[in-house]
């Protein structure tokens, strides 16, 4: 840092296996990449390159080299496994991602009706090839699931061989564990901690307010997803007790 504060919270280094930041790049050119990378580089781990934008992003070995370069990983959308899968095209999918050499797939079933026992062996084959992040969560408002539902898939997509379970929100941040307000879904969130580890869970949190209640409750090294690019030094800050929202929480009293 480029000067010393005492109470500031220890923050996980770089390679982290929690506390990570992921990034949603709507269609960052490759420029935009490497203006990103300059600042915000440091503090982010993970990027997704959301829904299926790299189906029709230029230059798209270029930008995804670029990541790379700056030892950041990338990964496809879940909306495009689902666009490969609703089209019986998941070998196509797997080629796809030896093509672009990906290291990460995302595996969802937000936008399509897909039997979990089939999603599972979907993240137990993609496993042997790549690191899984799975999804949980609809992007249908109406389709609303009891905690125990969510535990219950869960569980078995990490046994099935998700390195990382995403809770589902959409990058608005208005459904999944969130209410329509935005609002957490707190009842929801607790129970979830209760029978899966926190470590394991990468929380979407587009929304400032979002990311302020988990670093609350989960500490400085808490993971948060779908970041818009711009809020990665912000977020940073509110990790750090840097920002009002958190300003007083990592003082000592």
């Amino acid at each position: 840092m480029n000067y010393h504060l005492s109470q500031i919270p220890e923050r996980i280094q770089k390679p982290r296996t929690h506390g990570f930041t992921m990034v949603m790049d709507k269609g960052l050119s490759t420029r935009e990449v490497e203006n990103f990378i300059e600042m915000s580089g440091p503090y982010t781990d993970i990027v997704k390159l959301g829904w299926s934008t790299s189906y029709v992003s230029p230059n798209l070995k270029e930008k995804l080299k670029v990541y790379r370069d700056a030892g950041i990983p990338v990964y496809f959308g879940g909306t495009l496994f689902e666009a490969f899968i609703v089209r019986n095209q998941f070998d196509d999918y797997k080629r796809v991602l030896e093509k672009y050499d990906m290291e990460y797939a995302e595996v969802s079933d937000g936008s399509i009706i897909l039997d979990h026992e089939k999603k599972c062996e979907y993240i137990s084959e993609l496993a042997r090839q790549v690191t899984v992040v799975s999804e949980v969560g609809s992007k249908d408002a109406a389709n609303i699931m009891a905690p125990y539902q969510w535990i219950e898939l869960m569980n078995a997509e990490l046994a099935a061989g998700s390195h990382y379970v995403i809770a589902e929100a959409r990058e608005s941040g208005n459904i999944g564990i969130y209410r329509d307000s935005g609002e957490v879904r707190q009842g929801l969130v607790q129970e979830l901690l209760s029978k899966i580890p926190a470590e394991k869970i990468l929380w979407e949190a587009p929304q400032k307010s979002q990311q302020t209640w988990f670093i609350k409750l989960l500490g400085a090294n808490v993971n948060l997803g779908n970041i818009p690019p711009s809020e990665v030094i912000p977020l940073e800050t509110l990790r750090l007790g840097l920002r009002s929202d958190t300003f007083h929480h990592f003082l000592d009293k």
